[in-house]
């Protein structure tokens, strides 16, 4: 009996049915730790877009707005027709738009004038892309995203070549192109022009301080183009990028380089010119005379502007183009960003139906599965507004 019992006690055990009821279980447990771990990997994954949205956003502005802040800073040249001390008719109005992809080869005594004296300016692309798309810069705005505009800003750079002081600076380099202010007799105002030398006070640069003997500063001539292409690395890719061109050194030819991709995912691009038609007397701007003044203190121009921007904010548009009069006058740019999720996956189970108020445009509903954000800021340009303001 004993030997039967303890045989009996060794091969007990798990019935089938308990064993088919306990991998059943383990199952249905290892299919809930599956399902908790996709969901947090896709709410991760969403978080992570999100995220992405706001630091592309952010630092569109962040890049837009430092190089917007600087436009028609010219290392203390002051045009004539900005200049409040003036006392005689301005030579130096802009008489065009300028092309901000010409050659600096080609350019005439009136570039040179429009160049300095629009300090920002842009295009917009028609909401049906033909190609090329542009009467200017066609050969830099390649495959732009419809419905967007292209920037310009021009200015000095802020920072001395050689200065000790500014490391980040470059070098002065012979061929690339340079602003310099002359502060000294009834010279040139202004000099642009291409280095032959890393040496000031050359005939290249005879501009002078105001001590008539110091040679002045050159500094590096500015000029920034940005546009939204519609992909970011291969053609078709569908993610759309802020793209940016600079003026410089390109196979031997001073004018504006090939463009480059700087931000993913920005998808909407607008910009809105706050121009400064009128004086603080309410007379619109003419510069057909010397400034006339409405009182003896001279506190009030009558024919000139007093750096706030009146009525409403104005978009350049093939069918309505900025006029140089217009450009000339621009004290403050509004800029909208509409940016969405870098990658090409669209969020499950989202869909954009919602408008997004551009300024004057209004963009959307877009009914896809890509998340978006739009992000806005208003530059004053403190370098051309300033020089308007009266005590």
């Amino acid at each position: 009996m004993t030997t039967l019992f303890s045989r009996r006690l060794r091969q007990s055990g798990f019935t089938l049915v308990e064993l088919m009821i306990a991998m059943l279980i383990g199952v249905f447990m290892v299919l809930a730790l599956i399902t908790l771990l996709i969901n947090v990997n896709r709410s991760n994954q969403e978080m992570n877009k999100s995220s992405a949205i706001v630091e592309n956003g952010r630092f569109s502005l962040q890049l837009l707005g430092a190089d917007v802040s600087h436009a028609g800073f010219w290392a203390g040249h002051i045009p004539a027709f900005d200049d409040l001390s003036g006392a005689g008719v301005p030579a130096d109005v802009p008489a065009a738009v300028p092309d901000p992809c010409k050659p600096f080869a080609t350019w005439t005594a009136q570039d040179h004038i429009n160049m300095v004296g629009i300090a920002v300016h842009g295009y917009d692309i028609a909401a049906t892309v033909p190609s090329p798309t542009l009467p200017v810069c066609a050969n830099i705005v390649t495959n732009p995203k419809a419905s967007t505009d292209v920037l310009v800003v021009r200015h000095a750079d802020t920072c001395v070549p050689g200065d000790p002081d500014s490391p980040e600076c470059q070098d002065l380099a012979v061929g690339k192109l340079y602003f310099q202010t002359n502060r000294c007799g009834s010279a040139a105002a202004f000099t642009l022009a291409a280095a032959t030398s890393t040496v000031m006070g050359t005939a290249t640069f005879p501009g002078l301080k105001r001590n008539c003997t110091t040679a002045e500063e050159a500094r590096r001539f500015v000029s920034t183009l940005y546009y939204v292409r519609n992909y970011a690395v291969t053609v078709g890719d569908g993610i759309p990028t802020l793209m940016r061109s600079d003026f410089d050194l390109s196979g031997g030819t001073l004018q504006h380089k090939a463009a480059e991709s700087v931000i993913e995912g920005v998808e909407g691009f607008r910009v809105e010119y706050g121009i400064d038609s009128q004086s603080r007397s309410g007379a619109d701007v003419d510069y057909s005379s010397a400034i006339v003044w409405a009182d003896a203190a001279k506190t009030t121009p009558t024919n000139r502007g007093d750096g706030v921007p009146d009525g409403a904010y104005v978009r350049c548009t093939t069918a309505t183009p900025c006029t140089a009069a217009q450009l000339m006058n621009v004290v403050a740019v509004k800029i909208y960003v509409l940016v969405r999720s870098s990658d090409s996956a669209t969020s499950a189970g989202y869909r954009d139906t919602k408008t997004y108020h551009m300024g004057s445009t209004t963009l959307g509903p877009f009914n896809d599965g890509y998340k978006r954000h739009l992000f806005s800021q208003t530059m004053r340009l403190m370098n051309v507004a300033s020089r308007r303001e009266t005590p």
